[in-house]
């Protein structure tokens, strides 16, 4: 999974409607200014210090743009720091956000301000680990070059001490997945914000207290694909466990709110409201506004299967919209 999406993004603009897929800050301006403005009110309720901006993944750079435009309306102007890998994303984000400072890892962010950093769609495509309950026990779902191409297959060593003591007895065939990389990246940047303050919002689509099941899938032309076919060539993903994600970021130091459903949290910060001004603005795209809003809103599209998890410094408040 890390080479095929290593090559995948090196190589290619994913994104829109001549790519594999669309991500929230290209449906509309709507989502990166509600994240901009999240982040803009949680520095000012911290006191207003000097901070860095911080986007792990920014695709296009078109979340990072919105947001800082609406933070510069909220008072706050901060240098913006990107981790990103790919050259060719590098190219766009660069036409995107000139101003901005571009790292491979987030160990060279910087270390003596505290950092906003925003997450969108970035731990989803982060390389996980699978185990697979055979009749012989659970097994690593290891990766086979055969014949007929690429295909998952049971490995030989036994893996029952990775699997909760309650799923161990499960049934033949019973998935159980670990992002090992997600919950190693979450921990680091928990410790930086226990350290030097900040806070962090993570959405992505994903659950929230399930254990188990498959959710590795691909993506290629807008439609689901084998995720063994065509290595490096569709988009590979899984969807986050946030309570994986919760629990780095405690082992970390930080605070954790949420995570909440992205409709509940858009809603929460305003988004009726914006859509609303958008439309009085600009009567002809009603249509095409209310859309995108349903569309990031509605249970039924990225209202509920997304979510938002908020990390925080001990020292600083609560990002707004979290009911929990």
């Amino acid at each position: 999974m890390a080479l095929a999406n290593a090559h995948y993004y090196a190589t290619r603009d994913p994104i829109g409607q001549q790519g594999d897929f669309i991500t929230a800050p290209e449906i509309s301006q709507m989502f990166g200014e509600i994240v901009g403005l999240a982040l803009a009110d949680t520095w000012r309720r911290a006191g207003c210090p000097a901070c860095a901006f911080v986007e792990l993944g920014p695709g296009r750079g078109t979340l990072a743009g919105d947001a800082l435009r609406a933070m510069k309306i909220a008072g706050l102007e901060p240098p913006v720091h990107f981790v990103e890998t790919s050259p060719l994303l590098r190219d766009r984000q660069r036409d995107a956000v000139p101003q901005a400072t571009w790292h491979e890892t987030i160990e060279t962010l910087p270390e003596d301000v505290p950092l906003l950093i925003v997450a969108n769609e970035f731990f989803d495509a982060l390389p996980l680990r699978q185990f697979i309950r055979t009749f012989s026990g659970w097994r690593e779902r290891m990766v086979s070059d055969g014949p007929e191409g690429f295909a998952p297959t049971p490995g030989t060593a036994a893996m029952d001490r990775q699997i909760p003591r309650h799923l161990v007895d499960g049934d033949p065939g019973g998935i159980v997945e670990r992002n090992p990389t997600s919950a190693a990246i979450v921990k680091a940047l928990a410790q930086r914000l226990a350290r030097q303050g900040g806070a962090m919002l993570a959405i992505d689509y994903g659950h929230h207290g399930r254990e188990a099941g498959d959710t590795l899938q691909a993506l290629h032309a807008h439609a689901y694909a084998d995720p063994f076919a065509r290595p490096g060539a569709s988009d590979l993903s899984a969807h986050v466990d946030f309570s994986a994600l919760a629990a780095a970021a405690r082992k970390g130091g930080a605070r954790v709110a949420g995570p909440v459903e992205q409709g509940q949290w858009l809603i929460a910060l305003g988004i009726s409201d914006r859509a609303a001004a958008l439309s009085r603005g600009a009567p002809e795209r009603e249509h095409e506004i209310a859309a995108a809003y349903r569309r990031l809103t509605d249970a039924e599209a990225m209202g509920e299967l997304f979510k938002v998890l908020a990390i925080h410094a001990p020292g600083w408040p609560k990002p707004a919209g979290m009911a929990r």
